[in-house]
């Protein structure tokens, strides 16, 4: 298949095949058709002047030869001798010249010659037959007009050339429409399985009630679709149960240490030991969150309109005093934004924790109104991500420095939460160069002053 071929639909595709094919299966039924009438024209005519001759040839045997030669029709009959001189001819032939010289006589005796009606003052062609009379001298020449078989082949034709692009687009139309009811099952399942977002047990393709190949595949389909999902929900189980058992001896563990930590027991030991405590108690509480959102089991609570400068205001203050500043952009002071707070202070918590780990001197909040969005920025001075890694750290537990991100204590869980938080509340999550040269991550949600439908999928996926 060509790359031309691959940009039109497969209706269009079966189309072209079937016109394609109707067009030359038509096209030589319609060339053998003229040619059988034709043929079978000729045979008639060649039949009528073969047993004019006959007759002819019986007078002249008899001696009974009349002249002129009672003919029916139009027919045309010349008796001549070997000199090739005419010895009787009918009333609407030549009495003195014949029609056929001697070289023309001999093949029309073999087998049925045209010659041009012009040489006895017609206009149209004339189909000769010639007949010797056995034990005589002469040769009965008949002749015959080919108009009438002209005529019908000429009407035959038109007829042809004007009905076979009728016909075509009739049957066009008729495949176009039963080509599509066709394949309307199919589209139907394109449908349903772009619908398909694999967060819900129940989502399945439409299965047609036809009984054909169709009704299989989507019965197939579904059968597959059965078993991924009992796979993701064992995954999801095993995430929340391993989560949900490790949150215990982690507890006991992070207050036995900060027991021995008041007690000044252990020294260093003790610090380091209780970091790594928090670092897996974080994980856990992650992995437990995502398990949560995947399952759906995390309760949506409803919007409520939410002062996006005054939330920004929150975040920065919580964040004071860090080892890089968190300070404020450019916001419009009246900014809503449809939100659960709770939600949205997660969701900037772990944008700027991310924040903290890469910046060198500045973190800095702000949001604006873009194209029926509210669009909430945190923008950084570190590294940054190039942009053919963007999508890459969009997934979970993706690093693009796998020792310091260890170290600095990232779990790569974070822009998933994000993610899946935002994802919910029909927003995204994009990731640009900021300003400073660093990472400027964008949570874009609907503008409730001015609704616009959400195009693109959430593709924020992991923590840096």
């Amino acid at each position: 298949m060509t790359n031309r071929a691959r940009h039109f639909s497969l209706r269009v595709r079966l189309m072209a095949v079937g016109l394609v094919g109707l067009a030359v299966a038509t096209g030589i039924g319609s060339v053998a058709l003229y040619g059988v009438l034709w043929f079978t024209g000729l045979h008639s005519l060649d039949r009528s002047s073969t047993a004019t001759a006959a007759e002819v040839v019986d007078l002249v045997k008899t001696h009974r030869l009349p002249d002129p030669i009672p003919v029916a029709g139009t027919q045309i009959v010349q008796v001549v001798d070997t000199r090739g001189r005419v010895v009787s001819a009918s009333g609407n032939a030549d009495q003195l010249t014949t029609l056929l010289d001697p070289a023309e006589l001999r093949r029309a005796v073999s087998k049925p010659v045209e010659v041009s009606g012009s040489r006895i003052g017609l206009s149209s062609e004339l189909r000769v037959t010639a007949v010797r009379a056995s034990g005589t001298s002469r040769t009965v020449v008949v002749a015959q007009q080919l108009d009438e078989i002209q005529r019908s082949a000429k009407v035959l034709r038109r007829a042809l050339l004007l009905t076979f692009p009728a016909l075509l687009i009739a049957l066009g139309l008729i495949a176009w429409r039963v080509i599509g009811a066709t394949l309307r099952p199919v589209e139907e399942l394109r449908s349903g399985a772009e619908r398909i977002s694999g967060s819900g047990r129940d989502e399945r393709l439409p299965v047609t009630g036809s009984g054909d190949e169709v009704h299989a595949l989507a019965l197939t389909l579904n059968s597959m679709l059965d078993r991924l999902s009992d796979s993701r929900e064992r995954q999801r189980s095993f995430v929340a149960d391993v989560a949900h058992e490790l949150r215990s001896p982690l507890a006991s563990m992070r207050t036995q240490l900060e027991v021995a930590e008041r007690l000044g027991e252990g020294g260093e030991l003790v610090d380091d030991l209780h970091l790594d405590v928090m670092r897996m108690s974080a994980l856990v509480e992650d992995l437990l969150t995502l398990a949560r959102l995947d399952a759906d089991a995390v309760p949506l609570h409803p919007s409520t309109s939410l002062n996006v400068q005054d939330l920004l205001g929150t975040v920065a203050t919580k964040y004071a005093g860090q080892r890089v500043q968190v300070t404020l952009g450019d916001s419009d002071p009246a900014l809503l934004a449809e939100a659960d707070s709770e939600e949205l202070v997660r969701v900037l918590g772990n944008l700027v924790e991310n924040a903290l780990r890469f910046a060198t001197s500045r973190i800095v909040l702000s949001a604006a109104r873009i194209g029926g969005q509210v669009v909430i920025r945190v923008d950084d001075d570190g590294p940054g991500v190039q942009p053919a890694d963007r999508e890459r750290v969009l997934e979970r537990f993706s690093r693009l420095d796998e020792a310091r991100d260890r170290d600095a204590g990232g779990s790569g869980l974070g822009l998933a939460i994000v993610s899946e938080l935002i994802r919910r509340r029909g927003g995204e999550v994009r990731l640009t160069r900021s300003p400073y040269d660093g990472l400027r991550v964008e949570v874009a949600l609907p503008d409730p002053a001015r609704p616009t439908p959400m195009t693109g999928d959430t593709s924020s996926n992991a923590f840096r």
